[in-house]
C-alpha cells in the first residue's frame, strides 16, 4: 500500500501484521518492522539476520499492494477516504487481526505482545539509534495492546492523521470502518488466507 512519510518512519505501518507474519521469530519481528525505513540496496549495509527481516517486510508490502481483493476495497473506500484509503486499510487490518487473534495464533494476544516487548534482539546495536528509540516508545506505551478495541482504532487513526504531511480525513476512518465492516472483514479474511500461503515458503 502507498506509504505516506513524515520523518524517519512511515506514518502507516500495519505493525501487528508484520509481527504476525514473522513466524514467531523475535529477531525477525524487529528486523521486519525496521524494514519500513530502509530503501533500495541500503539493506545490504546490515547483518544477514536484519536483511532477512527487511526483505520479508518488502515481500509483505508488495503482496498487499497487489492483492486484488485489497485493491477493490481501496477503490470502495476512496471516495470517503481520498488519498489515504490504503493507510486506513492498514489500520483496519491490524484492528481486525487483534480482535480475531485467537483464530490465527495459538499464543494468547497479551502474552504474544509481552514476549515481543521484553525481547532484546541480539543484534540490537546494529540498528540505528532512531529505530531503537522508536521501538522503546512502542514498548513502553504498549501501543499494540489497544489494537483490539474501538478506542484503539480511533486513536490510531487520529494519531496517524496528525502525522501525515498533507490535509486528510483519516480521523474519519473509524466511521468508514463501521459503515463497511462486513466488506472490510471479508477482505481481511481473504487476504490473511492468501498471505499465509504466499509467505509459507519464505521461512
Amino acid at each position: 500500500m502507498k506509504r505516506i512519510r513524515k520523518g524517519p518512519f512511515s506514518v502507516s505501518m500495519n505493525f501487528l501484521g508484520h509481527l504476525y507474519f514473522s513466524n514467531n521469530d523475535h529477531e525477525l519481528m524487529y528486523a521486519n518492522l525496521f524494514g519500513d525505513s530502509v530503501k533500495g540496496k541500503k539493506y545490504l549495509d546490515y547483518p544477514e539476520e536484519i536483511q532477512k527481516g527487511i526483505l520479508l517486510h518488502r515481500k509483505i508490502d508488495d503482496f498487499i499492494d497487489h492483492h486484488s481483493a485489497v485493491i477493490e476495497l481501496k477503490r470502495e473506500l476512496y471516495d470517503e477516504l481520498p488519498k489515504i484509503s490504503s493507510v486506513a486499510i492498514d489500520l483496519f487490518f491490524d484492528h481486525l487481526l487483534a480482535q480475531k487473534w485467537n483464530e490465527y495464533h495459538s499464543t494468547p494476544y497479551a502474552l504474544f505482545l509481552e514476549e515481543f516487548y521484553t525481547y532484546e534482539p541480539k543484534n540490537w546495536n546494529d540498528y540505528p539509534v532512531t529505530f531503537r528509540a522508536f521501538m522503546e516508545i512502542m514498548r513502553e506505551r504498549k501501543w499494540l495492546n489497544y489494537y483490539p478495541f474501538e478506542e484503539g482504532l480511533v486513536k490510531s487513526c487520529q494519531g496517524v492523521s496528525s502525522r501525515i504531511s498533507f490535509p486528510n480525513n483519516l480521523f474519519k476512518a473509524p466511521d468508514s470502518f463501521g459503515k463497511h465492516q462486513k466488506l472490510i472483514s471479508e477482505t481481511f479474511q481473504i487476504y490473511m488466507r492468501d498471505a499465509a500461503v504466499y509467505l509459507s515458503n519464505y521461512y
